[in-house]
């Protein structure tokens, strides 16, 4: 079965994942990096539109404005395979492609930190890496 989620969808349901998922994610050794400048021109963006400022929206906005994400592993063996970068197109392609069960307890409203880290994973390494 394939799953064919909305540009909106996918922006939605990956903020969730950052929402709910972030920090278990980071717990891998994991951060999440960004150039300053795009930070403060998101930030501002968000300022403008006078929606919430939290620094998963923060995140998401970078990425609705046309800049990118850098993932960075400071632990792990696996440092080349694990630098990824992802920009707005990458969350609208890869968002469909979280393991059923994950996505729809994300669609169905039910998902709890392990499917946003799932989601979060499924984003920025194309698979669940970690878990």
């Amino acid at each position: 079965m394939k799953i064919v989620l909305t540009h909106q969808e996918s922006e939605t349901y990956f903020l969730n994942a950052l929402y709910n998922g972030l920090g278990y994610f980071q717990s891998y050794g994991i951060e999440i990096d960004f150039k300053k400048e795009d930070y403060a021109k998101a930030r501002k963006s968000l300022v403008k539109q006078k929606k919430s400022i939290c620094y998963e929206d923060v995140l998401m906005e970078i990425l609705k404005i046309g800049k990118c994400l850098l993932i960075i592993d400071n632990e792990n063996e696996m440092r080349e395979e694990l630098e990824k970068t992802i920009k707005l197109t990458d969350v609208h392609k890869k968002v469909q492609k979280t393991p059923f069960s994950h996505l729809m307890d994300m669609i169905n409203e039910q998902d709890d930190t392990d499917t946003a880290d799932v989601i979060l994973q499924t984003v920025f390494f194309e698979k669940v890496i970690f878990g």
